[in-house]
């Protein structure tokens, strides 16, 4: 595919053939920085200024902009149904009383609590341990159906030793926290946080209607069992070990190792059966799940499940409960003080329960047929720099490059939509907020397994809408995924040049491309099957040169005395890095024979850069900064930037960095791969 195809849509695009624009904003730099000292002050600093954090942000940068604009248009597309007389069961009536079940704010006033009650179904709470017992054999499995956590989970996935068929994989869970750091660590804000955690469960049990002294009593069960579970569940950067989580077990051998739960029973109340093997995450975690089950009381184990449901539910009754729940969430976690609008929050909930019904709208009138052509022919662009980058790496030997080859011509593209919808027709959708959400979830468990379980993996499925804006790479299929949502400004803009595009979304694509030759996709071959298709020399001196990158994010402090995780972020850092190799790559081949002019005193080179960087600009709060630390796989947008461009050897001499400037980092600490 010729690299000028980009050049030739935007072209194509522009009204009466006018000359395209560089799409770089100059309000959004700060010229009063340097490139070589900050450059994500240098390319951003203006857009920060002019984009305050708002008390409903955590943190606020491009990508919510687009959200926003998207969250407007989604409003404006619930908007034209909502207020219809629509068919009993379509897909518009699903959309619309979901919605409107969501803004009803009198009736969650009103009814709001007992439908939480009636959910929990506590009648006789602690009266006898028959009734509790029985609490346990009845009420518990309906809610697992409907989507509240136990000590652990499942899901329905590819094997990926076996890509080509699905198979269920069981899974740490059970933290209400998310991970076990917050439960582990002796730090302040982890301490804080666990104080905080406990005073919300208390306030929010008594709030639902318990006593003082049966909130108080929930919340230590809960907080010691988590607590109990999180010793044994892995961290999320040992999350990131493929082999390590990937443990397969015969059915029978399931029940001898992990005999303390009845697998039987559990699986039964999903209507599953004639399980053959299974995949065991978290072994540990697991082992533990059904020592707690057989050594906790009952009351406890009841405590522990109530306490799920009663966390899950409480953003869909009444306004204090949601109040509460923002209150710890919202605010003590992310630094927040103010509450998403009410329409947003609806809107969310239709695009968690309803997300390809309302992708189905989207694309109708926001995504015509030709967008989807015209991004599937840039991202053939990517593809063949991509190939140009695999041949220019000195260390691989030839008999892994033409592996790599074989592996990048077998790259599934998936752009704007799916060719085939969800079929959302035995989803029933009333008048209660709670009761909707809880049929939505139950809806998608048993899609989950009547669509999965025991069936081949569909390639065609898609793990995003249509509207998210954000892209995805899937090593057992050996995708990449672009949805609609994101291909608009700041990231895919028709009529700027390829300086913009290349540095934007072209960046985008690189980042999904060079997923699949991270750490951790380069351990997929191009079926997407586990195993090693490297040569055990070439795997080596691999892994010493993305120790680079590992090592330097390691020693950025993003706080005082808080340091990034190298190892946690290190296949997005490596993504990042490839993503811009591989798009400067494809930019360069387009100049070759469509060369552009500076244009407001920036070079080509230089509002690529600055095109990419723009990507990243937001602000954030100190909250927001640990929290994301602590548990997100990507770097913060300050170092997506700054932690980027010292291994990049273009934005040297496209900005003149010298070893006076404070981010130049010598060639033999830069990385080399990709």
């Amino acid at each position: 595919m010729s690299a000028l195809t980009l050049a030739a849509m935007t072209a194509a695009c522009t009204t009466g053939h006018q000359p395209l624009k560089s799409g770089i904003n100059l309000a959004n730099l700060d010229t009063t920085a340097l490139p070589g000292t900050d450059f994500y002050q240098y390319a951003t600093g203006g857009w920060q200024k002019a984009h305050p954090l708002t008390p409903e942000y955590s943190r606020y940068g491009s990508f919510d902009v687009l959200s926003e604009n998207n969250n407007a248009i989604l409003r404006s597309l619930i908007d034209s149904v909502a207020t219809l007389d629509n068919a009993p069961g379509s897909i518009e009536q699903k959309i619309a009383d979901l919605y409107n079940s969501a803004m009803d704010s009198a009736a969650l006033q009103e009814h709001g609590l007992d439908e939480m009650q009636a959910f929990l179904r506590v009648d006789g709470y602690r009266s006898s341990p028959e009734v509790t017992a029985q609490w346990l054999k009845e009420v518990w499995p309906t809610m697992l159906r409907q989507g509240v956590s136990g000590l652990f989970g499942f899901y329905i996935g590819a094997d990926e030793k076996d890509s080509k068929n699905n198979i269920l994989t069981i899974g740490q869970g059970g933290l209400s926290l998310g991970q076990k750091d917050y439960y582990t660590d002796t730090d302040e804000t982890a301490q804080h946080i666990r104080t905080a955690y406990t005073k919300y469960m208390n306030d929010q049990c008594m709030h639902v209607g318990f006593s003082e002294a049966d909130a108080a009593r929930i919340a230590a069960d809960v907080m010691r069992i988590e607590t109990r579970l999180a010793t044994k569940c892995r961290t999320m950067t040992e999350l990131r070990d493929v082999e390590a989580n990937y443990n397969k077990f015969t059915y029978d051998s399931l029940k001898t190792t992990f005999a303390d739960i009845d697998w039987d029973t559990y699986f039964g109340y999903f209507g599953i059966s004639g399980l053959k093997d299974v995949i065991v995450g978290q072994p540990e975690a697991i082992l533990e799940a059904g020592r707690i089950m057989n050594e906790e009381p009952a009351e406890a184990l009841q405590n522990v499940y109530l306490w799920h449901a009663i966390e899950s539910a409480s953003a869909y009754v009444d306004d204090q409960s949601r109040a509460l729940s923002f209150g710890f969430w919202g605010t003590v976690m992310s630094g927040r003080t103010e509450d998403r609008p009410r329409w947003k929050r609806a809107v969310a909930s239709v695009e968690g329960g309803l997300g390809e019904a309302l992708g189905q709208l989207y694309v109708a009138k926001y995504f015509p047929p030709e967008a989807k052509e015209r991004m599937q022919k840039l991202i053939a662009n990517l593809q063949v720099a991509l190939g140009e980058r695999i041949d220019q790496q000195d260390w691989m030997s030839d008999s892994t490059r033409v592996l790599a080859h074989e592996k990048l011509d077998a790259f599934y593209v998936k752009v704007g939509y799916p060719d085939q919808w969800k079929d959302y027709s035995t989803l029933k959708i009333g008048h209660s907020y709670l009761q909707n959400v809880l049929a939505c979830n139950e809806w998608a468990i048993k899609d989950m397994i009547d669509s999965h379980l025991n069936k081949p993996v569909d390639i065609n499925e898609w793990y995003m809408t249509p509207q998210t804006v954000n892209a995805y790479y899937n090593p057992t299929t050996n995708e990449i995924c672009f949805p609609a949502g994101i291909l608009q400004p700041p990231f895919f803009d028709m009529n700027a040049d390829d300086a913009f595009n290349y540095g934007a979304i072209g960046v985008v694509i690189g980042h999904e491309m060079t997923h699949g030759f991270d750490d951790k996709g380069s351990m997929y071959d191009k079926d997407g099957n586990l195993r090693q298709w490297w040569t055990q020399e070439d795997r080596e001196r691999f892994e010493e040169r993305i120790a680079v990158m590992r090592t330097y994010h390691d020693s950025i402090e993003v706080l005082p005395g808080l340091h990034a995780n190298g190892s946690l972020t290190l296949g997005e850092n490596i993504a990042d890095h490839g993503g811009l190799m591989v798009s400067f790559q494809a930019f360069c081949n387009a100049l070759k024979d469509n060369p552009l002019d500076d244009v407001d005193g920036f070079t080509p080179q230089q509002r690529f850069l600055l095109a990419y960087a723009n990507v990243w600009g937001q602000n954030i709060r100190e909250e927001e900064i640990r929290r994301r630390v602590k548990g997100d796989p990507h770097q913060l947008g300050e170092w997506r930037v700054n932690g980027q461009m010292p291994h990049l050897d273009a934005w040297y001499e496209a900005f003149g960095i010298t070893e006076s400037d404070p981010m130049y980092l010598p060639k033999e600490k830069r990385v080399q791969v990709w």
